[in-house]
């Protein structure tokens, strides 16, 4: 493609998008209006689960179970404290078999079931002060849940002589997601204004604030609409809104802070507001589009997985990454046209330094000299590249260690211990879990089909109970030709053991078709769905990645150390998830509970976000260095230039989209906890350490070859591949190319580098 083609194309979109600037924003407005009607009540239609793999074995068990068998699958259990009088005394079972009897009748609840109906001894604390009524509310998430908002108040306090407490699974969901929608609220509480803050402290100019925080909202509300469009097909997990909160204001900061900033910087070089914009458009516009895309790419990696939790991610991700670009692309320079020189208005700074004259963009002051390779980030980038050997040794060794950690990581599914401590919900299945013989809940369903005789289920029943990590078999429980044991484990729900008994029972022969249902069963395929299609998804993730960065940079190795160093980037945040969350270190400070494990997606979700992320860096650092390459042909030049001019940049973004995902990790639910605090440490170290330190260092050390591409690739990149570079600013506006040449010949070198960064 060349030079005339691509300033036309480009000089076409930079009038589509400020020919009708008031139009295009007032339409934007009604848009907006629309999709906060569209999205309004979209949390109450989201799940609180997902974590299973739909196609699996214990999946199809549990869908039997809950047709065949519905006692055997209770999702709503009533804990019964029957105080002094001990659960055995007969005023207290007669209250207590009024209370079944009252839960039976209920619309919605199946399979009641009680210790005072059975004498069960899972159903009675070993101290003889409680009971459990144990019943499964059927029905989709959404169903469910609703059905326990109607009945819990009838039943939970005092009933009589007893006093009832509400528990079980479906509590759990329904407490977890009432409590994620209200910490999200005051993480965007927390978040919004503290970024508005960061973001005058950045810009300087309130109005040039304003921009990245309205593009935020323009992004986050769009996506609200769209996940509520999803929830009518098919299931989106609550969890989803926090990624939703974080990426709409963070990756909307990034975008607007790049391309704001070098609209201000066109403006103080005396381009006309028009020609800004398009120069702009063509340099950082192109720049967002391509990091937007690579974030994209990585989110939609988490579409290969079966489990909806994944999925929503993507979902999610996906709409608001492109909402977000899309508002940077359109909306803003729309703004921006009619803003013009009063994007600069209202400078806060002006009130802390009176009688100070401060660097303007264009006066060689801002960023040390008039080229741009000199000033703090310049003098960083020269003191690593002159020690290249030492810093990239150092840095890559360090990240490494941090992410030591990881390599004890264990893996084990959300519970109740998500929790906050004194969450009602939480609080039964403690109870529960302390209190109750063999680990109530947490035992394996094995369902037999197809079936079978008295001795044979008998035969099988004994060969189940002689296994070494089982504690008790009961059952079976016939009907027709279906039946199911109920196999309680030694150890805890989820541990090694456990798992590995799910192994067992699965390979056990019996003279009837079985499947293995249960928490650790879920867990067991969870693991098994994921490691199957983790390749799949990081081949795209890398594939895709490699191809972006290619067609933006032309060279061979860049790509490669892109990805390379991303992943690099993301061993502390992996290390930290283990030491702390994991392993329990700061459990106090921070206020969660340790399980001994990570829940199985976890990892995964915060890989793809974090290798998003850190792109979406990458890309701006690379694409301004290859400006510079392009227009002096001096590498190491090009490299203190582009992190000079993008240093401050960078840090100022990773601090902000850093505060955003604090703000989401001040939330109760410990998965949450973690997502947040574990991506903001991703963030910052990729922005602090890994371009600041490790990318100038690598790229020092492969000199000129960097930019080496074979011929094929060469006029591959030609046809197809794009720049920061282009043509003269004024022949964009035009829509025309009149000199052919590169642009950063015309504005590179005479942009400067801060504009409040």
């Amino acid at each position: 493609m060349s030079e005339v083609n691509r300033g036309s194309r480009v000089g076409g979109w930079t009038r589509f998008v400020t020919a009708r600037p008031r139009l295009s924003l007032l339409a934007a407005l009604v848009i907006t209006a629309l999709a906060v009607f569209a999205g309004s009540g979209v949390g109450d239609r989201m799940g609180s689960g997902g974590w299973e793999d739909p196609a699996a074995s214990s999946t199809y068990a549990t869908k039997a179970l809950e047709r065949e068998f519905p006692a055997s699958q209770p999702n709503l259990l009533l804990l019964v404290d029957a105080g002094d009088k001990g659960v055995d005394d007969p005023a207290v079972a007669a209250e207590a078999r009024r209370l079944t009897e009252r839960l039976a009748a209920e619309d919605g609840v199946v399979g009641v079931g009680s210790y005072w109906q059975t004498r069960a001894p899972a159903l009675r604390a070993e101290d003889g002060g409680e009971a459990l009524i144990a019943a499964r509310i059927v029905g989709t998430e959404k169903e469910a849940g609703e059905t326990l908002e109607r009945i819990a108040p009838e039943f939970r306090g005092t009933q009589g002589s007893l006093d009832v407490s509400v528990g079980g699974p479906v509590a759990v969901r329904h407490e977890m997601q009432a409590i994620i929608q209200e910490d999200l609220l005051r993480a965007e509480l927390i978040a919004l204004p503290v970024t508005l803050v960061l973001l005058v402290m950045v810009f300087g100019s309130a109005i040039a604030a304003l921009l990245p925080l309205g593009i935020g909202i323009v992004a986050i509300l769009g996506t609200n609409a769209v996940l509520r469009g999803i929830t009518e097909i098919t299931d989106v997990s609550v969890f989803a809104q926090n990624l939703t909160t974080a990426l709409g204001l963070g990756l909307a900061v990034d975008y607007a802070l790049f391309i704001v900033r070098r609209f201000r910087e066109e403006l103080a070089e005396g381009v006309e507001v028009r020609d800004a914009v398009g120069t702009t458009l063509r340099t950082a516009g192109r720049t967002v589009l391509f990091s937007a895309l690579t974030v994209a790419v990585s989110l939609a990696a988490m579409m290969v997985f079966p489990q909806y939790f994944l999925r929503s991610f993507a979902y999610a991700g996906i709409a608001v990454v492109l909402l977000a670009a899309a508002a940077a692309l359109i909306l803003l320079p729309a703004a921006l046209m009619l803003l013009g020189h009063r994007v600069n208005s209202l400078d806060l700074r002006r009130l802390f330094s009176k009688g100070r004259k401060k660097p303007t963009p264009g006066d060689g002051t801002a960023d040390g000299t008039a080229d741009g390779t000199s000033g703090g980030w310049g003098r960083t980038a020269a003191l690593v590249m002159h020690r290249a050997p030492l810093f990239a040794v150092a840095t890559a060794t360090g990240l490494v260690l941090l992410g030591l950690p990881f390599l004890g990581v264990k893996f084990g599914t959300a519970d109740d211990r998500q929790l906050p401590s004194s969450a009602e919900a939480r609080v039964v299945q403690e109870d529960i879990r302390s209190g109750f013989p063999g680990s109530p809940g947490g035992g394996l369903e094995v369902l037999g089909e197809g079936g079978a005789t008295a001795a044979e289920y008998a035969d099988y029943r004994d060969r189940v109970a002689a296994l070494p990590d089982v504690l008790r078999v009961d059952g079976p429980v016939v009907s027709g030709d279906h039946a199911y044991f109920t196999v309680l484990p030694r150890g805890e729900a989820v541990d090694q053991d456990t798992q590995r008994l799910v192994r067992e029972l699965r390979a056990e022969p019996a003279a009837f078709d079985t499947s293995v249902t249960g928490t650790a069963a879920v867990l067991v395929d969870s693991k098994d769905a994921i490691g199957d299609r983790l390749p799949l998804a990081a081949g795209i993730i890398v594939v895709v990645t490699l191809l972006l960065v290619f067609l933006l940079t032309g060279s061979v190795l860049i790509p490669i150390q892109a990805v390379a160093l991303n992943a690099l980037s993301l061993t502390a945040m992996f290390g930290a998830v283990v030491w702390v969350f994991q392993d329990g270190h700061l459990s106090g400070f921070l206020g969660f509970t340790p399980t001994g494990d990570i829940e199985t997606t976890l990892p995964v979700l915060m890989f793809c976000v974090a290798f998003g992320l850190s792109m979406d860096y990458g890309v701006f650092l690379i694409s301004r260095i290859k400006e510079e390459y392009d227009r002096s042909g001096d590498h190491e030049r090009s490299v203190i230039f582009g992190l000079q001019r993008t240093g401050g940049l960078i840090t100022a973004a990773a601090v902000i989209l850093a505060v955003v995902m604090v703000a989401i990790g001040t939330s109760r639910v410990t998965n949450t906890m973690m997502l947040g605090l574990g991506i903001a440490l991703a963030v910052v170290m990729d922005a602090m350490v890994v371009r600041s330190l490790l990318v100038p260092a690598v790229m020092k050390l492969t000199g000129r070859a960097t930019w080496w591409a074979p011929g094929p690739l060469r006029r591959f990149h030609d046809r197809f591949g794009v720049s920061e570079g282009g043509s003269h600013p004024a022949a964009v506006a035009g829509g025309t190319d009149s000199t052919g040449g590169s642009d950063g010949a015309v504005s590179g070198a005479g942009e400067r580098d801060k504009v409040g960064v």
